[in-house]
């Protein structure tokens, strides 16, 4: 009878335990099953652009010299000369820092001929050195390029102008794109009949997370060259954008 009665007790025990985990499962795991169900029935996810044109202050000038010369050496010290004398202006006379001027190219390559006869042959040689110069008085870019060029560069090339601290728009481009955001979202639960609730969640998703900076294609560079005038270059705006993943819930 001992042994018998402690087997019914095991029963019992194993399962009141059942019994207990199925009315625990009940009470913790229905409930959140349900109300994720209930939140993801009244919500509406939209997307927010924020925009904001602004004068730039600051233009990145890629001005280089490039040397052909008989034989490599040549050609380096060519344009190793007229790279210093560049240098000298630009800090001198034009009061740019050191930091402001960066090389961002420099090679030395031969040039090549061909004929059916000899072949390839190397017929001279090629230096090119690249500086790029930040200026921030725009005004003044176009005499900048042309004292550049009378000091002996020969390859200049796209001017990009900027926003040096993009960062101090940001604010202004979010709350452009939140605002951009409500819009759609209350426009969305108008039409479906539904009253706009408070905002569950906001990513924002641009590329680093990040306002964009970018010139507009149409003013980057406007280059005037005759023989009356010099080089006129129009900074016109650039633009900071950012964008926003706005979920709100739908009352």
């Amino acid at each position: 009878m001992r042994k018998w009665g402690k087997s019914i007790g095991s029963v019992l025990l194993a399962a009141s335990l059942m019994i207990g985990g199925m009315g625990l499962s009940g009470v913790v795991k229905g409930p959140e099953k349900a109300y994720a169900d209930e939140v993801q029935k009244n919500i509406v996810n939209v997307v927010g652009k924020g925009e904001l044109s602004i004068k730039p202050d600051i233009a990145y000038l890629s001005i280089g010299v490039s040397t052909t010369a008989d034989t490599a050496q040549e050609a380096q010290k060519g344009t190793a000369a007229k790279i210093t004398k560049l240098n000298a202006l630009f800090k001198t006379t034009w009061g740019i820092a050191d930091k402001d001027i960066q090389s961002t190219q420099f090679y030395v390559q031969p040039n090549y001929t061909y004929s059916e006869k000899d072949g390839q042959k190397v017929k001279g040689y090629n230096a090119q050195h690249t500086l790029q110069v930040s200026y921030r008085d725009l005004t003044k870019v176009g005499q900048l390029l042309d004292a550049a060029s009378a000091a002996g560069a020969n390859n200049i090339g796209n001017v990009r102008f900027a926003i040096e601290d993009p960062s101090a728009f940001e604010a202004q481009a979010i709350e452009k794109a939140m605002q951009n955001a409500d819009v759609k979202a209350s426009a969305i639960a108008k039409a479906s009949k539904r009253g706009l609730g408070q905002v569950v969640t906001v990513v924002q998703s641009d590329d680093g997370n990040h306002p964009v900076v970018y010139a507009e294609a149409a003013s980057v560079q406007k280059m005037s060259m005759d023989n009356n005038a010099g080089s006129s270059v129009e900074p016109g705006q650039v633009k900071v954008t950012t964008q926003l993943s706005v979920t709100y819930e739908l009352k």
